[in-house]
């Protein structure tokens, strides 16, 4: 249908307009037997069956608790549906709300690992060890087991390790692997991967198995960021990526070992995020120079002067590199120049998790890290030439592109910006439930750059953004929203984890750098995975079923913020 607005729940009176669904319904019985049967019994000895499975007739299903239909306010991103009986029943207890369990600490730890290691445990004839376990449990006790002596000896039985005069590993054993090169002798890949993302690893192991520099693989750190004695970070270039023009990572470096985001200081992060912003700045520059050379205006000023080598950029160097950037980027455009990369992607996967059966649960690495890269505006074609042998092109993907694509639908349709309504709906938000005796802020922190925010529509039960109200992208960024946004963004994973969440899918959503005029702003969005819901068909529909009002969620998190966290920024 032709001028048909966007699905959304963003009215462009900046308000949400959501539904509410009250089933009622019939079922014809199809079934032609019944399988009657004795289940068991209760502790009073009384016997459990499962007669009221299998009803005689068909069924008129009535008084069925409602739910709430959310159109995600990005279309592209689905629809949330909240169960009414569950939420209206969390609103009374939010602060009770975990991603995960907590485990009993009551239970009693088995002797029987102990007498593994100990080779005490035998059959009569022989002793048995950690080594006789089955693999899958080998593997599940790698991912699980807090005990050190016990990962001690798993590590020993995945790797060759190199022992040390005092016992403990202080290297690999490696072997030729054909090409010139060397690779470590691991035994059991899954097992080894396993235990150096356990936290409870010894760190001498972890140094000499994952995290001394080099010991994956020949990928060159390119960039550092220190501060004191308390924050070192590398980066290494992923040049073997599955990004085509090659990814970025940085990580907390071998002598700051960080395993859990709530050992993250204020600092890491500042690191872990000036790597990227400098990347991104540096080679934006040299990309920037190159175009310039090529187009025949020797006039201008080589960006890369700004740049000093062989040490990270400070602050306000850093700051003047990025805005003699925008400054150039603006003056080629309007000279009707393409950029040579007019994006970027940043993505964080925090934590990690290995199924016994050999389901690898999430996509993390040793030591908390980042990944980043650049997004050309195009790629040239294959299989598909024009005419007179001559290639064509494509636009690349970048996810902010969706977001575009329905923001200029939304305002065809109703005048009015997109963002300028979603913030207004976000102030003025009403609880679906109508109870005025509750909360319904959905934001949680905010300044003059950012709010971090509970989405209306959750993608995730307990799914958390950023926002930030002026700009798109990071070339857009000045010092104090860099800033801000650093400090959103560690506030926000450490408080999900002080709240149970152990996995985080976190990633931003910009603009591209081309795009001057359109009112897109950065956003940040953070995921965090179930234990008991990990992704199944609905979500791939884009259904995303939620237990909770996003204004309950709002006030556990809220309750969970870190001590140490005044609002005031790193």
């Amino acid at each position: 249908m032709k001028n048909q607005p966007p699905r959304s729940c963003v009215h462009p009176s900046g308000r949400f307009t959501c539904g509410l669904h009250r089933p009622c319904y019939k079922v014809i019985n199809l079934r032609q037997s019944a399988a009657k049967s004795l289940l068991g019994h209760d502790e009073q000895g009384r016997p459990v069956d499962n007669h009221i499975n299998f009803p005689e007739n068909d069924l008129n299903i009535t008084n069925t608790q409602g739910v709430f239909e959310i159109p995600n306010p990005f279309s592209f991103w689905g629809t949330t549906f909240i169960l009414e009986g569950p939420a209206r029943g969390f609103s009374s207890t939010p602060d009770n709300f975990r991603f995960k369990p907590e485990a009993r600490s009551h239970q009693e730890e088995s002797t029987l690992l102990k007498d593994l290691l100990k080779g005490t445990l035998s059959n009569g004839k022989r002793n048995y060890s950690i080594g006789d376990l089955p693999r899958n449990l080998k593997l599940a006790l790698a991912q699980t087991s807090k005990d050190p002596e016990v990962l001690e000896a798993l590590a020993r039985d995945s790797c060759r390790l190199e022992i040390g005069p005092a016992g403990r590993p202080v290297g690999m054993i490696y072997r030729s692997n054909g090409s010139g090169g060397s690779t470590p002798v691991i035994l059991d890949h899954d097992m080894f991967e396993v235990l150096g993302n356990n936290p409870f690893l010894p760190d001498d192991y972890k140094l000499a198995m994952v995290l001394i520099p080099g010991v994956q693989g020949r990928n060159p750190v390119v960039g550092e960021y220190v501060q004191g004695l308390e924050t070192h970070v590398w980066e290494y270039l992923r040049s073997n990526s599955y990004i085509p023009w090659g990814h970025f990572a940085s990580n907390m470096a071998h002598d700051c070992i960080r395993y859990d985001v709530r050992a993250l200081t204020p600092g890491d992060i500042t690191g872990l995020r000036h790597l990227y912003y400098q990347r991104v700045y540096v080679k934006m520059a040299a990309s920037l120079d190159a175009l310039v050379k090529t187009s025949g205006n020797g006039s201008m000023d080589p960006l890369m002067d700004l740049v000093p080598r062989n040490r990270p950029m400070d602050t306000d160097e850093l700051e003047r590199l990025r805005m003699a950037l925008t400054s150039r980027a603006d003056l080629l455009l309007d000279e009707g120049y393409s950029l040579p990369f007019t994006s970027t992607m940043w993505g964080w996967n925090y934590g990690f998790d290995f199924s016994a059966s050999g389901y690898r649960l999430h996509a993390s690495h040793q030591q908390i890290h980042q990944q980043f890269a650049m997004i050309p505006p195009f790629v040239e074609t294959v299989g598909c030439e024009r005419q007179g042998g001559k290639t064509g092109r494509i636009s690349t993907y970048a996810v902010g592109d969706n977001v575009r694509g329905f923001i200029r639908r939304f305002e065809d349709a109703y005048g009015r910006p997109f963002f300028k309504c979603y913030m207004e709906a976000i102030y003025s938000n009403k609880r679906l439930d109508k109870r005025a005796d509750l909360p319904a802020n959905l934001v949680v922190q905010e300044d003059e750059n950012a709010i971090l925010c509970i989405p209306k529509a959750q993608r995730s039960q307990g799914e958390v953004q950023i926002i930030t109200k002026k700009i798109g992208n990071i070339l857009e960024a000045d010092t104090e929203t860099r800033s801000t946004l650093d400090r959103l963004i560690l506030l926000a994973v450490r408080t999900l984890a002080n709240m149970g969440a152990e996995m985080v899918t976190c990633y931003e959503v910009s603009k591209r750098f081309d795009e001057r005029e359109l009112d897109q702003r950065l956003m940040y969005c953070f995921l965090p995975r179930h234990a008991q819901s990990p992704g199944a068909f609905s979500e791939r529909q884009g259904r995303w079923v939620t237990g909770h009002f996003p204004e309950d969620f709002a006030r556990a998190f809220s309750h969970n913020l870190d001590p140490w966290e005044d609002g005031s920024g790193i």
